[in-house]
């Protein structure tokens, strides 16, 4: 459907949700919300395990130099821009918290989002002011990014860099996967799921939550390295998964203040505006082309949905890599919005 390109499905399920929550069709007792939390703390993990598996560290080698340099210039930059605005703006702590999970997306994805601000207990309500600017900032920041395709060679010239187009291998695609494919997978995460869990139970790190983060992502690290990242189909389960857990967080969330949400737009805007003036001095020291941090920027903050439209607005043959760089972020997303939202926290 047309609408999708435009709204994200992922706020959609979350809008649609919240909706319902507030016309009353849900009824929330003690049964229930051991319910929810049940099923967010075992849904979390796998979602996340079956994320990882996707990464494959060689191909991501092979990018080369000038492209790394745009990876790494896109993660630092972001994670200075969200502490210096927040700071500026002084928002109270759980609104903090909240913008260390947007630090995740932006980082990674809406996964690593919930991952971050599951870990950090951040409130249904304070995760819906933050899944708002997302939205809104990260849809402006895509059409604004397509806008300056036709103008690269300006930019090129101003960086005086050289555009290095190249193509690594396809990614692999899990077009009609079978039903054998998709059960494994669903197996295999609830196993995972089960046995963070143990072991949070038994040895936790900070909390409950950031525990079964962690070792969940340990896991997809090492399952990714493994013949298991071999079967394609691993990122369609992990969406299924995905979709639910929005769906869950939206049951229990409401806006309760429109009046402040204006302020966090502004923010998010800030945010980008930080970024993108620290990406311009690194594109013009590391003599970068705009390809080049466009798509490393676009792969953080939009992610897979994303990336790959901006590498192929520029050539279709580089889809792969703007697919390669939002893949990654699943494994750094949640690691730094989780750094991200320590610093803020501590202002």
């Amino acid at each position: 459907m047309k609408i999708f390109q435009y709204v994200p499905v992922v706020v959609m399920i979350y809008a649609s949700s919240m909706l319902l929550s507030s016309l009353g069709f849900f009824e929330f007792n003690d049964e229930v919300n051991a319910l929810y939390k049940t099923l967010k703390s075992n849904l979390l993990p796998a979602m996340l395990f079956l994320m990882l598996l996707q990464i494959d560290f060689t191909h991501f080698v092979k990018l080369g130099k000038k492209l790394l340099i745009s990876y790494v210039l896109a993660v630092v930059s972001i994670a200075i821009s969200f502490i210096i605005v927040v700071f500026l703006f002084h928002f109270p702590s759980d609104i903090r918290a909240a913008f260390g999970a947007l630090a995740g997306s932006w980082m990674g994805g809406t996964a690593n989002m919930i991952a971050v601000g599951s870990a950090l207990g951040v409130s249904e309500s304070s995760f819906s002011y933050a899944l708002v600017v997302d939205s809104i900032n990260y849809t402006l920041w895509v059409m604004f990014l397509l806008f300056l395709v036709p103008y690269a060679h300006f930019f090129n010239r101003f960086t005086k860099s050289e555009e290095q187009f190249m193509q690594i291998g396809e990614i692999g695609c899990a077009c009609n996967m079978g039903v054998k494919r998709y059960w494994f997978f669903v197996l295999l995460s609830i196993i995972v799921a089960l046995f963070v869990n143990t072991v949070a139970s038994y040895f936790t790190v900070v909390s409950h939550t950031t525990t079964i983060v962690l070792f969940a992502t340990l896991l997809g690290i090492l399952g990714s390295l493994s013949r298991v990242k071999n079967i394609n189909g691993s990122s369609e389960v992990a969406n299924s998964m995905l979709y639910l857990i929005i769906a869950l967080i939206g049951s229990k969330a409401a806006i309760e203040n429109f009046s402040t949400l204006g302020t966090y737009i502004a923010a998010g805007f800030f945010i980008l505006l930080v970024h993108a003036l620290l990406m311009v001095l690194g594109a013009k020291i590391f003599k970068l082309d705009l390809f080049s941090i466009g798509v490393a920027s676009l792969a953080n903050i939009g992610g897979i949905a994303s990336a790959p439209i901006l590498a192929a607005a520029y050539d279709k043959s580089l889809v792969s890599i703007g697919i390669l760089m939002a893949v990654m972020g699943y494994l750094l997303g949640t690691v730094g919005g989780l750094f991200v939202a320590n610093i803020l926290l501590h202002f």
